[in-house]
């Protein structure tokens, strides 16, 4: 073999390297999902939180948004207030399970993609911003209204992991941290067929987890400088794969917490979703 062809299989190689280090970290953080730290500052949260969430599930958990920010998008669905009210307004992730619930029976899945849309974007949606302006092109690409009932047909019939790759790099401008909250509220109504139940997985939220792998890597010696942790939590564009273990991941962590004495028993893995997203802690080292 010549130097030139070692030369060529390098990049590979150093690939497959980084990511059997990857999936040394995930076997690591499935064994032991939330360190002290984090289970700590979890507790702290449930306790000034508990009263708003009696019930284990974050569904009152409710987003402000102005609706006549949103004037040009249609359709317009029933449950948010009429689009031209100019004055804020809000919506709970218990009005929007509802709401799409509704449209899933009629079919209408614009409807309520545009549900779970305006309820990620809250009042960072402007007239003409990115908000209102992304999801008016989301509506008029090509291949939406294909994409949209295939992901809740392979949702039913497979795993939320199938339903992402459904819809992974298949619409223009209709990103992971939307489509996720689009399949975590269609699961409501269509549970997913096998393996874990679909939660939102957003820029926030792999930060938690990155946080988390680089202080399990660092632990380990499997990533010691955190690159690792990056590449695989990064801002967005998680494959499917990834995906699957932040699913495996966060239900595997509620189980933790609720054999826990500071956490509610009977809690839904999206309560921890909700509270991962508002809660922060100093990583150990």
């Amino acid at each position: 073999m010549t130097a030139g062809t070692r030369q060529g299989h390098a990049p590979r190689e150093r690939n497959v390297n980084r990511q059997d280090r990857a999936n040394a970290v995930d076997q690591e953080m499935a064994a032991s999902p939330l360190p002290d730290a984090a289970v700590r500052a979890l507790g702290r949260w449930w306790s000034e939180n508990a009263s708003a969430h009696a019930d284990g599930t974050p569904a009152t958990h409710t987003i402000r948004y102005t609706p006549n920010r949103w004037a040009q998008i249609t359709p317009w669905p029933s449950a948010l207030a009429p689009a031209s009210c100019g004055s804020d307004a809000g919506v709970s992730r218990a009005k929007v399970a509802s709401a799409v619930a509704d449209a899933l029976r009629r079919e209408a899945f614009r409807e309520a993609l545009v549900a779970t849309y305006v309820w990620g974007k809250g009042k960072r949606g402007t007239p003409g911003g990115s908000g209102p302006a992304t999801l008016h092109k989301i509506l008029a690409a090509e291949g939406l209204d294909a994409a949209l009932p295939h992901a809740v047909t392979t949702l039913s019939e497979h795993s939320a992991e199938a339903a992402y790759a459904a819809l992974h790099r298949r619409v223009p401008g209709f990103g992971p941290s939307f489509y996720t909250k689009f399949l975590y509220f269609v699961g409501k109504t269509v549970p997913s067929a096998t393996g874990p139940q679909p939660l939102v997985l957003d820029r926030v939220l792999a930060q938690r987890l990155r946080s988390l792998a680089q202080t399990v890597g660092r632990k380990t010696g499997h990533d010691p400088d955190g690159s690792i942790a990056s590449w695989v939590w990064r801002n967005g564009n998680w494959s499917p794969h990834r995906y699957a273990v932040y699913l495996t991941f966060l239900h595997a962590a509620a189980r933790q917490l609720a054999a826990g004495d500071s956490w509610p028993p009977d809690a839904s893995p999206d309560l921890l979703e909700y509270a991962l997203f508002t809660t922060t802690w100093q990583a150990p080292g």
